[in-house]
């Protein structure tokens, strides 16, 4: 892809199947005539980004994507990988009408795919064209993950110049190194990025890590900062060693590591009970690693995992086994054998054996650079503070958005964020 490293051959990602395939326009069509319109359309009302649903389906039916990619993109600029990333199980889809009445809901997610590439295919000036006359404004973006790219397009569009910061070779954030391969893949995450760049004057600097000293720069060199880090590494819990990884750096390498191999993983152990656990989980099983098992130290009826996830991760063949917390791990010499746990409801220790464990417990905050700014605030989580409307911190040039803020929610609520806090900084400017 153009500006960005050639991804490789060989990758783990590429033996994995699409989860929903793009639909032909057939199948397009026929599913959107499903829709009933709803007036008050509980489906918008459960979209993070308020997309109009509605409205973008009954353009499908009417064979009108472009209006319907517009229709989506006037919400979420990441409509596209959204309609493949997101829980729409627990989100729009599982708001569907249809769902009340005992029927299949509308295929929400789908339909969105289906308009956003066919849209684009048939249009890709769709939004650019539109974009405001240059503004003289400069907004300096920390991070390439989708809160930064959705603050970044929009400001273009706006008429603002807009520098995105990564400190990887590799942008997109999660999209592009933490999201389940079967439903996106890496290069489908650098397609949006490339979109995102076309929509005016934006330019991504990639291998850019900002310290302390370069973020207090960037309030003297652009009019407004928007802060879009992320998460950090895995919590690791004090497990380290072989065979000993954490779960967001196992994914990433599945989905950018050609030289990855599972070559001779038989089992393994994945603690944790949160949708990066069974994400990891069901993709190892998927490329074959013949034992797959959850420890989770309480039970499924408290899982953060969504519930539809694990079902799918359980059909094809990961097991979950509650009440567990890991103590330590179980090594022949230097080679792991297993994981030893403590049995939550009194029965005393247990050790499954295992050549291989995964920690899915959380990840690490990235709170030195937001407190290289004056006046913006963490929570007690570590978790940036900023007003809910705008997302401007305590700092008046600075915004910020994402998992730095949420604590690892969804990328449609990332998107959201980069919305809200380009809204407000155009607002700023002064711009109508």
């Amino acid at each position: 892809m153009s500006g960005f490293p050639e991804l490789p051959d060989g990758r783990l990602e590429q033996k994995l199947a699409d989860k929903a395939p793009l639909f032909t326009h057939g199948e397009a069509v026929t599913e959107a005539n499903r829709c009933i319109y709803c007036a008050d359309a509980p489906c918008v009302e459960a979209c993070p980004t308020g997309i109009d649903i509605p409205t973008f389906i009954h353009k499908i039916a009417t064979d009108n994507v472009r209006g319907s990619a517009r229709t989506i993109f006037a919400q979420n600029l990441l409509g596209a990988s959204c309609a493949q990333v997101c829980p729409v199980e627990v989100l729009c889809a599982g708001s569907c009408v249809y769902e009340t009445w005992g029927r299949q809901a509308i295929q929400i997610g789908r339909l969105q795919r289906y308009a956003t590439t066919a849209g684009l295919e048939k249009d890709p000036a769709l939004l650019s064209r539109n974009a405001k006359p240059k503004t003289g404004k400069k907004v300096a973006c920390i991070g390439a993950g989708p809160a930064s790219l959705a603050a970044a397009g929009q400001l273009a569009l706006d008429g603002h110049s807009v520098t995105i910061f990564e400190k990887r070779d590799v942008p997109g954030g999660l999209n592009t190194t933490g999201v389940a391969p079967y439903k996106l893949f890496a290069e489908g995450a650098l397609r949006e990025v490339e979109f995102i760049l076309g929509l005016g004057d934006i330019t991504l600097e990639t291998g850019a890590e900002i310290d302390d000293a370069a973020a207090k720069k960037l309030l003297d060199d652009y009019d407004a900062v928007f802060v879009g880090i992320g998460l950090g590494p895995d919590s690791m819990l004090g497990f380290e060693g072989e065979g000993v990884v954490g779960a967001t750096a196992l994914i990433e390498r599945l989905k950018l590591d050609a030289s990855l191999t599972l070559e001779g993983v038989e089992t393994a152990l994945v603690v944790g009970g949160g949708n990066t656990a069974v994400d990891i989980a069901h993709e190892l099983a998927l490329l074959g690693v013949p034992h797959v098992s959850m420890i989770y130290r309480k039970t499924e009826a408290v899982m953060t995992g969504y519930a539809h996830e694990m079902a799918t991760a359980r059909k094809d063949g990961v097991r979950l086994i509650e009440h567990r917390s890991p103590l330590a791990i179980e090594r022949e010499g230097e080679k792991l054998v297993g994981l030893r746990t403590q049995c939550m409801d009194g029965e005393g220790e247990e050790v499954f054996a295992g050549d291989m464990v995964i920690m899915a417990v959380g990840q690490s905050r990235l709170t030195g650079l937001a407190r290289a700014f004056d006046g913006v605030a963490l929570d007690d989580k570590g978790r940036v503070v900023v007003d809910e409307a705008t997302c401007r911190t305590g700092h008046a040039k600075v915004y910020a958005g994402g998992d730095c803020v949420n604590g690892g929610k969804e990328v449609v609520n990332a998107a959201q964020h980069g919305k809200l806090a380009a809204a407000a900084i155009s607002a700023s400017f002064g711009a109508q």
